[in-house]
């Protein structure tokens, strides 16, 4: 088969001239060589026309330089071919953007530039659509860039894909910082979990709480929108705003509603639907729900008294009238509720009804007040019709308003005649001057008696009341006590206060003057059972002497110890001691007695009492003594048990419990109680042998008490007795740690130099003889003179003062000694009295005395007091 030969020419004439696309070739010098018909048509020119312009006359100004450069790189050969965007302007005028394609043709031989070939595309279609979506991008940005809500748009896994600018000012981040994140994290764990729980896809509002940057949640209410199928990518656009502000404004009208119990509601009469604030469904204690309330949904929660009146009010509101009543609810539990409704009425240009606003406010609290206020007014006028007082009223220019019955009594003037006549006439016109003059006080002290008509005095306690209205004081109330039975009271209190006084005065005698004597007695028998080469009857006859001695020393120390405790004048001290160690030396005072009567003693203290503990050791180990002492000595086989524990700590106090059980005969249920009464003798019943005062237990009783506890006996199925008695203590606070152990040194074996000031010569014996035998040296003086001489001419260590002497008591003296030595060379200066009676010690140290010794004198109370000595100038 013959292949037909193709014309080149031919076919390149018909391509150019058939392209859709413009062609032409352009000469270095700019002039149109050829165009294609297409061309032509782009331009609206002919061919003819096209030849005689440049492609400079149809390129758009603003593109010349872009035409220039591109001939430049072509000509100069830095490219051989160059394709880009230009404007041509049409023959119409109208610009064409066009898409170029240029290529320069040389000559082979020479390489010179023969002419340019163009290839020309219209884009203006594409240019204008870009254009519109650049304007809308640009007005987008717009919007964003000064929007004050944040737009905000995420796709289906929560990463953000575009956030506006506004997020910096409302939220604290930058958008840079937002966008590429998922930021669930800064919405709030309650609304990440609702919104998990919702189809977004049905709703377009939603209300969150975002975090800010720094840490607080503000409120947003934003408005979403899902597009983008669910075969592709959905994405979520958000736009909120920030309502954090309104919220709150909204929150404190809901708190107030709520302070105030106050409802706000709206029916629309029209379409009977009714809206309701919170605090309504509160109140009425209706259901939230999202169909509208009607009127009949509110009278189903009242009954039908409530929902008659309503109707006939709502009928008056019709009419004109306002809605403003009070009426009692009762709820759903039966209880009470007074309710205040209130409304306005609006109507249309017809002066129909349409809609009624208004509120609804639970005054249940302030009708209580009311009822408590009138209730309280009844009980006055009860109370000032029933008074015992006279009672009168009277205005602020002395009229009388008003009286009780008693007044009426104390004056013999009815009420009646009272009203409106000057009070002066019962209580004399000068305190009725001191009154209107403001003195109030002086006119109480003076008004000591009201007149009757008759002429006759009650003498009275007056008291003055003003009567206060709205701040003005407009009157004042006379309350007049008769007393004449009380100064008859009175007149009898003072004598017994007398008689007090003088038993104080006799008890204190009463101590002096057997103390002494049983000071010589005591005190010798000590030094006569430390004598050596004694027989076994002459040390027999002696200790019985020091047993009767005893005995009746703890005779007189009990009438003497209740006689304080019973008339108030008993105080307790706070110094550290051990619990334990108090526990163990009453046991060990009983313990002889116990092994004589083979009896098992044993005791209990539990490990988690502190130590130590700030209290009055000695008057609780009084306690202890009088009652382990009685469970040892009326139980005749068996044994004691003595148990000590904590019943409760708080702070820096602590409460233990004491418990002595025996297993003795135990004692009658009648008979328990009057263990604790004074002078009942326990052994009364229990031996038929009297013995002691009988003041034992009630002492305990007492001092229980005074230590902040109390005591009883345990009822038992077991034989024997338990006595239980708690007592409370201050823990230690460490500013004593140390003192405990510093008394609790052996006493020092160091000769001292003692002065003995006593009048009575016995004493001055057993006490000289007590201190020698310890190896100290001792003087002695006679009376407070002799003392103060002997102070000033010899030094001595520690001044054994009698308080009690001629010429010169011991508490005069101390003041001589203190004030006339300096205080390094003062003595130590320890009190010796014979009286047992409240503030003998408080006395004593006030004098300026360093402490304290009672008679009857013992070697134990000496060495004591030697001891406090050594503690006091670290020795």
């Amino acid at each position: 088969m013959q292949v037909q030969k193709v014309d080149h020419h031919e076919l390149f004439e018909q391509i150019y001239n058939q392209a859709p696309i413009g062609i032409a070739l352009v000469a270095p010098t700019g002039q149109w060589m050829k165009v294609n018909p297409a061309f032509c048509c782009m331009l609206g020119y002919t061919s003819d026309e096209l030849m005689d312009l440049t492609y400079q006359d149809i390129t758009h100004p603003d593109d010349s330089s872009q035409d220039m450069i591109c001939s430049y790189e072509l000509f100069e050969g830095k490219s051989k071919e160059n394709q880009y965007e230009k404007r041509y302007i049409n023959k119409n005028g109208d610009i064409l953007w066009c898409s170029i394609h240029v290529s320069l043709v040389r000559n082979e031989i020479t390489d010179e530039p023969l002419y340019s070939v163009c290839h020309i595309v219209d884009i203006s279609n594409r240019k204008l659509s870009e254009q519109k979506l650049l304007h809308s991008e640009e007005m987008f940005k717009l919007i964003t860039d000064h929007a004050q809500e944040i737009i905000y748009i995420a796709d289906s896994e929560g990463v953000c894909r575009f956030c506006s600018p506004s997020v910096q000012q409302i939220l604290g981040y930058s958008p840079e910082e937002v966008i590429g994140q998922n930021n669930n994290a800064s919405f709030h764990p309650q609304d990440l979990e609702r919104i998990s729980q919702m189809d977004l896809t049905k709703g377009n509002l939603l209300n969150i709480r975002v975090r800010h940057k720094d840490g607080h949640y503000l409120w947003f209410e934003t408005t979403y929108k899902v597009f983008g199928d669910a075969e592709h990518e959905q994405q979520i656009f958000t736009i909120g705003r920030d309502i954090s502000e309104r919220k709150k404004q909204k929150d404190i009208s809901a708190e107030a509603e709520r302070i105030a119990l106050i409802g706000s509601w709206e029916w629309d009469m029209v379409l009977d639907h009714i809206t309701f604030s919170d605090q309504i469904f509160e109140i009425f204690e209706l259901e939230r729900t999202c169909k509208p309330y009607r009127i009949s949904d509110v009278f189903d929660v009242m009954n039908s008294e409530d929902i008659a009146s309503i109707q006939k009010h709502i009928t008056g509101v019709k009419q004109g009238e306002p809605l403003d009543f009070e009426y009692k609810h009762i709820s759903s539990d039966g209880n009470e509720k007074y309710l205040h409704l209130r409304g306005l009425i609006t109507l249309d240009e017809n002066r129909q009804p349409v809609q009624l606003n208004g509120t609804l406010q639970d005054i249940t609290e302030r009708k209580r007040i009311e009822f408590k206020l009138q209730e309280s007014v009844e009980r006055y006028t009860s109370l000032k019709k029933y008074n015992h007082d006279a009672i009168i009223s009277f205005n602020m220019d002395g009229n009388i308003m008003n009286a009780n019955p008693v007044a009426v009594k104390m004056t013999g003037c009815p009420v009646a005649e009272m009203i409106d006549t000057s009070i002066s006439r019962f209580i004399g016109a000068s305190n009725l001057g001191l009154i209107l003059g403001s003195n109030y006080e002086m006119a109480e002290k003076e008004i000591n008696a009201v007149r009757h008509t008759d002429g006759s005095e009650t003498e009275v306690l007056a008291t003055l009341a003003p009567i206060i209205v709205n701040q003005s004081n407009v009157g004042f109330y006379l309350i007049a006590k008769d007393i004449t039975e009380q100064k008859k009271l009175l007149v009898a209190k003072e004598t017994a206060e007398r008689m007090n006084k003088a038993k104080s005065k006799f008890l204190a005698m009463m101590s002096h003057e057997i103390r002494t004597p049983m000071n010589g007695v005591i005190g010798m028998t000590d030094l006569l059972l430390d004598t050596p080469g004694l027989s076994g009857e002459q040390k027999e006859y002696i200790e019985i002497i020091q047993k009767s001695g005893d005995s009746l020393l703890a005779i007189i120390n009990d009438i003497l110890d209740f006689s304080k405790i019973e008339s108030g004048k008993t105080d307790l001290v706070e110094d550290p001691f051990d619990l334990v160690e108090i526990v163990t030396e009453t046991v060990q005072i009983v313990k002889p007695l116990a092994r004589e009567k083979k009896l098992d003693v044993r005791m209990c203290v539990e490990d988690v009492i502190p130590t130590p503990v700030y209290g009055d050791a000695y008057r609780l180990k009084q306690v202890l003594t009088n009652i382990i002492g009685n469970a040892v000595k009326f139980t005749s086989e068996g044994g004691v048990e003595v148990k000590v524990g904590v019943k409760e700590q708080c702070g820096n106090t602590v409460q233990l419990y004491f418990q002595v059980k025996d297993s003795g005969i135990g004692i009658p249920a009648e008979r328990k109680q009057q263990l604790f009464e004074p002078f009942y003798q326990l052994d009364n019943f229990m031996t038929r042998k009297p013995q002691g005062t009988g003041l034992g237990l009630a002492i305990s009783k007492k001092l229980v008490e005074l230590m902040q506890g109390e005591i009883w006996i345990e009822e038992s199925d077991e034989p024997g007795t338990i006595f239980i008695f708690t007592a409370q203590f201050k823990l230690n606070n460490g500013e004593e740690s140390n003192r405990l152990d510093q008394q609790q040194k052996k006493s020092r074996t160091s000769a001292l130099r003692i002065l003995i000031a006593e009048d009575n010569e016995v004493n001055q014996l057993v006490l000289s003889r007590i201190v020698e035998k310890k190896g100290h040296f001792v003087d002695h003086v006679a009376d407070g003179v002799e003392a103060v001489e002997a102070v000033k001419h010899t030094s001595y260590d520690i001044v054994f003062m009698d308080v009690h002497m001629p010429r010169l008591n011991g508490f005069e003296a101390t003041k001589v000694i203190k004030n006339a030595l300096h205080p390094e060379s003062c003595p130590f200066i320890i009190a010796v009295t014979a009286n047992a009676v409240r503030g003998d010690m408080e006395n004593c140290l006030k004098a300026g005395m360093d402490a304290y010794v009672s008679k009857p004198i013992k070697i134990e109370s000496i060495m004591q007091a030697l001891e406090t000595y050594y503690i006091k100038n670290n020795l």
